[in-house]
């Protein structure tokens, strides 16, 4: 190969061919003398670009942030689906918004409520102590930190073990559990969205989050608002989106497939964990971010 086709090859995205000044049709042209390899024409506008194999994502060559980025959605596909369950099954109290549980709180003392009182505190209260112990369990970023602790790892697990706990308790109800049980379905759950939430701040990350994401919402306003690209808040609105899905598809189960519900939860957060337990790439020590 001649080094014009070998630069060529190396660097496909040149506007130029490579004419090889040997080939039959071109020798006439030099009666007698010595041919060059190889030669180059400019100004010639290339065929479409070929989308190569090599350059479409995959799963193995998805960057460690992207991959931790997608990890994140799902994230935000259980919260939203947990905290549907919650309004929808287990006496309309959020297991992860908190600002919406203190109005409610307030709503309920001035309704003197105790029933929806009760809900909204033990929400708030599992929840507050859910934090604490993901707080204790991941830790707070550092420096030297992989791109996935593994400290989040040990925090979503015992999430993963909250959830199963509603999970059982749910099926033993036989998929519609009546009023007496929903405090303890409601914590359980709150809790897990609790141990969720202070994992997510181990990546260190300014503003990320699955669970609380209003401010995620003000921050994407803002930034478009001031003219930055689209490209900088997408991963934002993915997160945003994934809680909206979360929450449709558990309010689709919640009325045709009780049963399933519970399986949501399970399911996305059971992927997020074998993916972080299996990838090396996730374990790479990267710049902060």
């Amino acid at each position: 190969m001649c080094g014009e086709c070998h630069r060529r090859k190396t660097d496909p995205d040149q506007a130029m061919y490579v004419v090889h000044m040997f080939q039959p049709e071109f020798r006439a042209a030099w009666p007698g003398r010595r041919r060059p390899a190889a030669g180059t024409v400019r100004g010639v506008t290339p065929p479409s670009p070929v989308l190569r194999p090599s350059r479409i994502p995959t799963a193995e060559t998805l960057t460690p942030r992207t991959l931790r980025d997608l990890l994140v959605v799902v994230l935000a596909v259980t919260s939203g689906a947990t905290d549907a369950i919650g309004f929808l099954a287990l006496g309309s109290a959020f297991t992860s918004v908190m600002t919406g549980n203190l109005v409610l709180t307030g709503i309920a003392v001035a309704d003197t409520d105790l029933t929806a009182l009760a809900l909204t505190l033990t929400a708030i209260g599992s929840f507050v102590l859910g934090a604490a112990l993901g707080a204790r369990t991941a830790g707070t970023a550092a420096s030297g930190d992989p791109v996935w602790p593994r400290a989040v790892t040990v925090a979503l697990t015992a999430e993963l073990a909250l959830l199963t706990g509603f999970a059982a308790g749910w099926w033993a109800l036989g998929s519609e559990p009546p009023e007496v049980a929903f405090l303890p379905l409601l914590g359980l759950n709150a809790a897990a969205l609790g141990l969720q939430s202070s994992a997510i701040q181990r990546f260190g990350v300014s503003g990320l989050s699955t669970t609380y994401l209003t401010g995620t919402l003000t921050a994407v306003v803002i930034r478009l608002v001031s003219g930055r690209p689209l490209r900088e808040v997408a991963h934002s609105l993915w997160i945003l989106l994934g809680l909206v899905a979360g929450a449709a598809t558990a309010t689709l189960l919640v009325a045709t497939a009780p049963v399933a519900v519970p399986a949501l939860q399970l399911g996305t957060l059971a992927l997020v964990l074998a993916v972080a337990r299996r990838s090396a790439r996730l374990r790479l020590v990267v710049d902060a971010g």
